[in-house]
């Protein structure tokens, strides 16, 4: 199971009022959920790994030089992600709690936890989980491999489990063509504009008709009477767009093959630093949200003691 961590402790910070506190008075309320929401998936699914895949920078130099308005909406004044205040001192907290606790938590300088995700996918040798409430990850669902989504858009008590039947369900399109489609019709939560004028419908009937991107953009390289999907209209709109589409695959793109060491990931059975957890867990008001975790996890009852 590899955990998309910001994604689930934006989810959690949102989803869990701040009024949850430290003894101190501070707001614990996304430490608190990421922590719930992990015992829960731990509990519904067993995996027998499981990392916090990390968002070492959440907007990569390679991506922007490619396009510039990716996620350049979210920027703060100081260049960094938009972050609530009360979220942002809940972040460090939650990796110490990881690494007291044992479970593996792992990002890559210059490349965001969507690319640890897919390279950890692509390396693994039986079934995987993600878990995520990003869409761009769709692209990593594989039947044949056993790659699939847990989709959190509903809540972690409602989770959506996105295989390839259900890319083509919910969009028309063959299961593994995601990224294609997501190219065509854009995701403004991420800036990523799209071809101006071509939506979800004709993005996935072009697909359908000529199987990926670059089936499309030959396609329309050599029509010469237009015909459906490739209607004049759709053909100027794919012309006007040919820098943008010579641009956005590399955004969208999960990369597959970063440099990574190994990793394990196996549940750890006591915590790895019983102190440490048992300090972090006072200092923070964790006790309870720990202790679930340990249950999960098949901790002894004295784990924290």
């Amino acid at each position: 199971m590899l955990l998309d961590a910001a994604s689930l402790y934006f989810r959690a910070f949102y989803g869990v009022p701040t009024s949850v506190t430290a003894p101190d008075g501070r707001p614990v309320n996304a430490v608190r959920g990421f922590l719930d929401m992990t015992a829960r998936l731990l509990t519904a699914y067993s995996p027998d790994r499981l990392v916090a895949c990390w968002d070492d920078d959440w907007r990569p130099a390679f991506r922007v030089d490619a396009l510039a308005s990716y996620k350049a909406h979210r920027l703060s004044p100081d260049g960094g992600e938009e972050t609530p205040d009360e979220l942002a001192p809940q972040v460090p907290v939650l990796v110490d709690v990881l690494a007291a606790a044992g479970i593996v938590r792992v990002g890559a300088p210059g490349y965001e936890a969507d690319d640890v995700i897919g390279t950890l996918a692509t390396r693994a040798r039986g079934p995987v989980d993600v878990v995520t409430g990003d869409r761009d990850l769709f692209q990593l669902v594989d039947d044949a491999r056993g790659v699939r989504v847990l989709y959190t858009n509903r809540g972690i008590a409602d989770l959506e489990i996105v295989d390839e039947a259900a890319v083509t369900a919910k969009y028309g399109i063959p299961g593994r063509a995601y990224a294609d489609f997501a190219v065509l019709r854009g995701d403004p939560s991420d800036g990523l504009p799209g071809v101006a004028g071509v939506g979800a419908k004709t993005a996935a009937a072009l697909i359908s008709e000529f199987g990926d991107l670059a089936g499309i953009r030959a396609a329309a390289a050599r029509t010469v009477v237009p015909r459906a999907p490739l209607s004049a209209a759709v053909l100027k709109r794919l012309h006007a767009g040919s820098d943008y589409l010579d641009a956005a695959p590399v955004v969208v793109a999960v990369a597959r093959t970063i440099d990574l060491p190994p990793v394990d990931g196996t549940l750890p059975r006591r915590p790895a630093d019983p102190a440490a957890l048992a300090a972090l867990a006072d200092a923070h008001g964790l006790r309870s949200s720990l202790g679930r975790l340990g249950a999960a996890l098949g901790w002894p009852a004295d784990a924290l003691d």
